[in-house]
């Protein structure tokens, strides 16, 4: 009986540390701590190539983010959120800028304050940071305007969709390592 309650008590443990040790995977997945609801294998593979493309470290971001995989969804964040369209992550490399932009916006959330993202606001010609003003163009938004530039900085390929064309551009004002330089500033690289 003994004997049983022991076994029992075995088996318990290792199911228990199975389960630690695949969700513990999940979390240190390579380009950031990041859980999926809904998707495709291989949409949610598009995600993990976007992130492994870029050369900004994901896992700066202290937070956990769920990234939610859909038909017809508009791609956006919110803090610990992201949208994606399952169409759009279907388009392949083509999609990775736009998933770097939605990660980002995590990067804003979680890692500036309001003086950075005032500083960021003037170095990257925002009219308003993030929805104060209401009715702006997307690209008038100084948020967007950092998530545009952040994706553009650490993945400078002629693949991505956000690449400027002139400094107008929603990624244009800063060049890809002067805003590298700003952002280290403000979000130091892990020791």
């Amino acid at each position: 009986m003994e004997t049983m309650s022991l076994r029992r008590r075995i088996v318990a443990w290792l199911v228990a540390a199975t389960a630690v040790l695949a969700l513990a995977s999940e979390a240190s997945a390579a380009g950031g701590r990041y859980a999926f609801v809904g998707g495709t294998p291989a949409a949610r593979s598009q995600v993990r190539a976007a992130l492994n493309a870029s050369a900004f470290d994901w896992g700066r971001v202290p937070a956990r983010i769920t990234i939610h995989i859909g038909p017809g969804v508009h791609p956006h964040a919110e803090p610990g959120q992201i949208w994606l369209d399952q169409r759009l992550l279907a388009s392949g490399r083509f999609s990775w800028g736009i998933v770097q932009h939605e990660y980002a916006h995590q990067v804003d959330f979680f890692l500036l304050d309001p003086a950075s993202r005032a500083l960021f606001n003037a170095a990257l010609g925002g009219l308003d940071w993030c929805g104060a003003v209401t009715g702006l163009h997307h690209s008038f938004y100084g948020c967007e305007r950092f998530a545009s530039t952040l994706s553009w900085a650490y993945w400078p390929s002629q693949h991505n969709v956000l690449r400027p064309e002139s400094p107008d551009d929603e990624a244009g004002a800063m060049s890809a390592p002067a805003f590298r330089s700003l952002l280290e500033m403000f979000v130091p690289a892990p020791q």
